[in-house]
């Protein structure tokens, strides 16, 4: 990825707050129902964004060790009695690591991956604007995100190309018109139907 097209550090918290917003519409009802990502629940994908908050704060930080060594592993997460109270404030940590200029530059690690800040905190961006698409989508929630981060997560994708190693977290990009709006487009390169429902 060429980190030039984004040389401007992003701030990570609107995302994070996106995020943040749908929690109190997630009841516990909801977290045994199925979203966007075949075989992940809500509840396995809001402890998967809890895991990323910690991994990518402490990749930011250079705080290097078990939380950015693990690979990630979406299906088995398995969601904390408390995620109401942790979740919000690991997602403000999150974006407030984030600010600092040092986590954009160097080396840090994150799923196990050693890789640029830049690149790191672009892809800690995509999370959180994925993610919160997904969880909105799953719960029936109205879901918006920035222009500049959703252009930051097409260009994310598009270092995938159209065919993603079978490694990849991403399915194939589902084909939308080039008009159609800048989340549905973000939504369909990372292999999702902006279209989707529960029960599809």
């Amino acid at each position: 990825m060429d980190t030039q097209t984004n040389p401007a550090p992003l701030d990570l918290g609107p995302a994070a707050r996106n995020v943040t917003a749908l929690l109190d519409g997630i009841d516990d009802a909801r977290l045994t129902g199925p979203t966007p990502c075949p075989g992940v629940t809500v509840g396995a994908m809001l402890a998967h964004v809890g895991g990323l908050a910690v991994a990518f704060r402490d990749a930011a930080r250079k705080d290097l060790g078990p939380t950015t060594g693990t690979a990630p592993s979406v299906e088995s997460g398995v969601l904390a009695d408390d995620w109401r109270e942790t979740l919000p404030p690991a997602l403000d940590e999150l974006a407030a690591a984030w600010r600092a200029p040092d986590a954009w530059q160097g080396m840090t690690q994150a799923g196990s991956v050693d890789l640029p800040g830049q690149i790191a905190g672009m892809v800690a961006l995509n999370e959180l604007v994925l993610h919160g698409w997904d969880l909105a989508r799953a719960t029936g929630q109205p879901y918006s995100a920035e222009e500049d981060h959703l252009n930051s997560t097409l260009a994310v994708l598009a270092d995938l190309g159209d065919n993603p190693p079978p490694t990849s977290p991403f399915g194939a990009p589902v084909p939308v018109a080039d008009d159609a709006p800048l989340l549905d487009r973000a939504v369909a390169r990372s292999g999702r139907r902006p279209d989707w429902r529960p029960g599809d």
